[in-house]
């Protein structure tokens, strides 16, 4: 039997039979351990074991390129003389 319901603005699916009391603890606990808010949950019960899979919100995702020699997330700090070596490399496809 699926349930789904909604705890703290969280969607979730249960297969089997669990408390609501239960699941805010499994879900108190995940979230302790995640930087992230977790979104949505998919807790299947099987005997005395709980499998829970879910899903936190969007990580922030900074991408660090090496270009001309430096690991750089930007070329906004850079000088005019860093801008010409930039424009001067040859870039491969």
């Amino acid at each position: 039997m699926m349930n789904v319901k909604s705890i703290n603005n969280i969607e979730i699916t249960v297969a089997g039979q669990i408390s609501e009391d239960e699941i805010s603890t499994y879900l108190t606990q995940l979230q302790a351990k995640n930087k992230f808010k977790i979104i949505k949950a998919d807790i299947k019960v099987d005997g005395e074991y709980v499998d829970i899979n879910y899903q936190t919100e969007s990580i922030p995702f900074n991408r660090i390129r090496r270009i001309t020699g430096y690991l750089t997330g930007s070329t906004d700090s850079w000088n005019n003389a860093k801008y010409a070596e930039l424009k001067d490399r040859v870039k491969h496809g």
